[in-house]
């Protein structure tokens, strides 16, 4: 019973699974930060260019 524990201890076959999940979350929250604030900064950029498209009279002046 203690060398089978010892063994399962010892066994680092279920390390590299675990390491790709973590990485591959970490990824995933880097990519949602970035998605987020680039979606925030895109909103604004046609807020702004839809403001001075409302100021534009219909002659262009």
């Amino acid at each position: 019973m203690g060398r089978t524990l010892s063994q399962l201890w010892r066994d680092q076959s279920g390390q590299s699974m675990a390491e790709y999940g973590l990485l591959t979350a970490l990824i995933a929250i880097a990519a949602l930060v970035a998605v987020r604030t680039l979606g925030e900064n895109l909103r604004s950029k046609f807020l702004e260019m839809t403001q001075a498209i409302s100021g534009v009279n219909a002659s262009g002046y």
